[in-house]
């Protein structure tokens, strides 16, 4: 029973394993940019696929299967209101929806800042960076 156990376990590890090499990735060498400037994380981070401007059109844009949210329509869709906890929130631990952030071609930063910002054992670092990136997306919001 046992080894029949172990058998299947193999081979659902091998099918699992064979999807996830099938699957194209695109991979962004990106360098640790300071927390403190939203501008620069902003380009490191979201602009491969939201673009510089942070209308969706990034360069990894067309890779996707969902074309990336246009970020400067976030006050515009919130009558007039940039929501800012909402991104912050967005930015860090992911939307609801399937098309919001958060889903599997869509990066959940917080994790990823906080692996990369736990070095110097400091989560503020983490939020430092977040808020930042909020704040430099309310700077793009159309008028």
């Amino acid at each position: 029973m046992l080894k029949r156990l172990v058998s299947i376990a193999f081979v659902g590890a091998a099918v699992v394993a064979l999807g996830y090499a099938q699957q194209s990735t695109v991979t962004l060498p990106v360098g640790k940019t300071p927390a403190n400037n939203g501008k620069e994380n902003f380009v490191s981070y979201c602009a491969p696929c939201h673009g510089l401007d942070g209308r969706g059109q990034g360069p990894v844009a067309a890779t996707l299967v969902r074309r990336p949210a246009d970020l400067t329509l976030l006050a515009k869709s919130n009558k007039g209101n940039y929501p800012a906890a909402h991104v912050v929130a967005v930015i860090q631990f992911g939307g609801n929806s399937p098309s919001a952030h958060g889903t599997e071609e869509m990066p959940v930063w917080g994790p990823i800042f906080r692996m990369q910002d736990v070095q110097g054992g400091n989560k503020s670092v983490q939020d430092l960076r977040v808020s930042n990136i909020a704040e430099y997306l309310k700077t793009l919001q159309v008028k």
